[in-house]
């Protein structure tokens, strides 16, 4: 999965769109859940960027406010994992959470933020229609594609602003020309 990932990074360098979805298919996979989602952060609000499973969920680009009584919220809030067993009957400590996964039928939840200098930059949540939580090993492996994701978006940041700077490297470059 990670040479997989990493393929696809070299492959894209300026679309981080392929990755997501590369991160998205392989989490959902190989932690054996039929549903995993990636959201980046945009100021005070979490969107959609990736989406791979039959469990509804927002649309594709669609925004929800970062507030900590939903799961992907909380984990970016507090830059932590946030594991629950069973998101449907845990109204008491995520009620918008609890009601998410009422309307839509997921049980356990797992969110891992996407860290970059000690701040969340977004979030990969996966989800079971069943409650049968996470183990350690199946934790590590959502942390390391949250980190793969992580370097995704900061090389296509840093390719894109590598461009720019060619290009007005390039334009001085021709009206000196054209002025010697």
């Amino acid at each position: 999965a990670t040479s997989e990932i990493l393929r696809v990074i070299s492959s894209s360098p300026t679309d981080i769109q392929p990755v997501l979805d590369a991160v998205a298919e392989n989490a959902a996979r190989l932690c054996d859940v039929p549903d995993a989602a990636i959201f980046r952060v945009e100021g005070d609000q979490l969107r959609l960027v990736a989406n791979r499973g039959p469990i509804p969920h927002f649309s594709l680009g669609e925004t929800r406010t970062i507030r900590r009584d939903w799961v992907s919220g909380r984990a970016v809030a507090d830059g932590t994992i946030i594991h629950v067993a069973d998101l449907s009957t845990s109204e008491g400590e995520f009620p918008q959470g609890a009601a998410y996964a009422r309307q839509m039928g997921h049980r356990t939840t797992l969110a891992t933020p996407l860290m970059r200098q000690g701040t969340a930059i977004g979030v990969i949540l996966i989800r079971r229609l069943e409650v049968r939580p996470f183990s350690t090993k199946e934790i590590d492996l959502l942390k390391t594609f949250a980190d793969q994701a992580v370097i995704a978006i900061e090389n296509v940041r840093l390719f894109k602003e590598l461009e720019v700077r060619n290009h007005d490297l390039t334009e001085s470059l021709e009206q000196q020309t054209a002025t010697s």
